[in-house]
């Protein structure tokens, strides 16, 4: 294996400097709780996907397990288990009315946000007063406050097994992980650069102990739909090759709408965002080992043995610490350009 090289280490940084990014989040937060407060007050809600929401909510208590009969006015069910029990807990706490669901979602957003700016102060990939910058997306504060979309609950999970992945709690951030995939199958975009951190942490024994929880995870929450109508619940749950409505597009609204739902556009923008992924796997995240493949190379010819490959965790490179948590957000934040790939 080619010798790791040393990474310059930053001048040691003293309390005040320490506690001042700190200082600032606690600000932000409290600035942005003020601002989520005069949105819900004054800014009319959007109304898109809620009333559909509470459509299937109500089907699912109702006692459908039938994927294929759990609609709303935008149409079928399309979310894993996951989204039908958080948003049955939501109706119940707010009676499926939209102010109280907006404060509960303004909530949500500060957690959010919470989680967050403690990536970032934690891996200090950011000078201080560029946290401030996070507090200022209008599109993320409509999603949450104003439209209350699934994605809100999708992303703080994400966000949340994230702040355990940087604290090493592989297992359990795992587990967070698929709770997220189980309200929104965009969250698996992160699964690739996931999957590499685990690779550089962990043994394969350790990786696969970690996703055969998740998958568990899938199959705990799907239970009631997996017992009862098994095919209709992975068809629509997990599609994978579902159309958007151009209608809705954000991202992709200047492609003509013939273009849009086809599936060369669909297929051409995972190819893109793999390819994207694998390049800067191999020239960047992966440059101390040299490469991505003789990284997965080294894992086979540094084993002795088949019990010492399954069970030994990979030899790391000689990586400052702060390297090796700023390397978890640059995997997990990057993947977050998939999500302008998609064409919602």
């Amino acid at each position: 294996m080619a010798r790791a090289r040393l990474v310059k280490e930053r001048p040691a940084s003293t309390p005040a400097d320490r506690r001042r990014p700190i200082h600032f989040a606690a600000f932000l937060l409290l600035a942005d709780a003020a601002l989520v407060a005069l949105i819900v007050a004054f800014v009319p809600y959007t109304k898109i996907d809620w009333d559909a929401y509470m459509s299937q909510v109500d089907a699912f208590r109702e006692g459908e397990r039938d994927y294929t009969k759990i609609e709303g006015d935008t149409g079928p069910l399309v979310y894993p288990a996951g989204f039908l029990y958080v948003y049955s807990a939501i109706k119940f706490l707010t009676a499926g009315q939209v102010f109280p669901a907006q404060i509960l979602f303004g909530v949500l957003y500060l957690v959010n946000m919470s989680l967050v700016l403690l990536l970032y102060v934690k891996t200090e990939v950011l000078p201080w007063w560029a946290l401030g910058l996070l507090c200022l997306s209008k599109r993320v504060h409509s999603i949450f406050v104003l439209r209350l979309f699934n994605d809100c609950v999708a992303m703080t999970l994400l966000h949340a097994a994230m702040v355990l992945i940087v604290y090493h709690k592989w297992y359990l951030g795992l587990i967070i992980f698929s709770g997220a995939v189980s309200v929104k199958m965009n969250v698996l975009l992160f699964a690739p650069s996931l999957f590499l951190l685990m690779l550089k942490a962990m043994s394969i024994k350790g990786v696969f102990l970690a996703l055969l929880g998740a998958a568990g995870v899938q199959v705990l929450l799907g239970i009631p739909f997996l017992l009862s109508h098994p095919v209709e619940y992975i068809s629509r749950a997990f599609n994978l090759g579902r159309v958007f409505i151009h209608f809705w597009s954000v991202n992709f609204k200047f492609v003509p709408e013939k273009y849009f739902v086809s599936k060369e556009l669909a297929i051409g923008l995972l190819i893109f965002h793999l390819t994207t992924l694998m390049v800067f796997a191999h020239y960047n995240w992966f440059k101390h080992e040299g490469g991505l493949f003789h990284f997965v190379h080294s894992r086979f010819r540094d084993a002795t043995s088949i019990q010492q490959l399954i069970s030994c965790k990979p030899r790391q490179s000689i990586l400052s610490k702060e390297r090796m948590l700023t390397l978890k957000l640059e995997l997990l934040v990057f993947t977050a350009f998939g999500t302008v790939l998609l064409p919602d």
